[in-house]
């Protein structure tokens, strides 16, 4: 019993700098933002806070459950295939970053958002709800953090309750970014449009050097693990 308490202890360690990785992702946040702008605002936030949890949730429930279907015990030749796709989870980050960085905005223009954030002030609950499930489960940096969660997970030698425990720890913080502007409007009402258009403005100006920075992190991160685990 001890020793699946420290495995979970260990698991969670690892998965929460992961779990940052994502929270802190500034498109999700900006179009959480501008949904709070539609003509249903906290229907339309809090959809789409449903939707992105549950993408992120699920995403990690499936990956786990893929590999838990592959020996990942220490010692096992399995295993040497995980910290092989860790370095090259970790190098395709590193490739990302550098991209990040050379294509961002020049100073005092904002990074071009998605197309489909166009239309976005004629959300609907539905709508929102499927957007955030989409971008919570579908976005290529969410899939990638999330195997890396889940080899993290599916080679600890958890209980399936533990396993659940432990993909609901990274949901939680993993939308927390997302969640902080709904925060925000629910207890500041009024006030809170200053603040939101802060929010808005900075992580439209700075989007491709927060990533490249966060890609950078979790990619030398990876690596890391990837050559300890060897």
């Amino acid at each position: 019993m001890i020793e699946e308490e420290t495995s979970l202890r260990a698991v969670i360690g690892d998965l929460l700098p992961l779990a940052i990785a994502v929270t802190i992702s500034p498109v999700p946040i900006i179009a959480e933002i501008l949904l709070l702008f539609t003509k249903k605002p906290v229907t339309n936030a809090a959809s789409y806070l449903i939707g992105f949890t549950i993408g992120v949730a699920g995403l990690l429930g499936l990956l786990v459950a893929i590999a838990g279907t592959v020996d990942l015990s220490p010692g096992s030749g399995p295993s040497r295939g995980a910290s092989i796709l860790r370095l090259v989870l970790g190098a395709f980050l590193l490739m990302a970053a550098r991209r990040r960085f050379r294509d961002r905005p020049k100073p005092g223009e904002d990074a071009a958002m998605p197309k489909w954030m166009d239309g976005i002030a004629a959300f609907a609950p539905g709508k929102s709800l499927a957007v955030g499930v989409a971008i919570g489960a579908l976005n290529p940096k969410n899939v990638v953090v999330g195997l890396a969660a889940a080899l993290s997970i599916a080679s600890a030698g958890l209980s399936t309750g533990q396993q659940i425990g432990a993909v609901a720890v990274y949901a939680v913080v993993a939308i927390l970014g997302v969640a902080a502007p709904l925060v925000v409007t629910l207890a500041m009402r009024d006030k809170a449009q200053e603040v939101l258009d802060g929010w808005r403005s900075w992580l439209g100006r700075n989007n491709g050097v927060v990533l490249a920075v966060l890609f950078l992190i979790f990619g030398v991160v990876l690596i890391g693990k990837g050559i300890a685990d060897l």
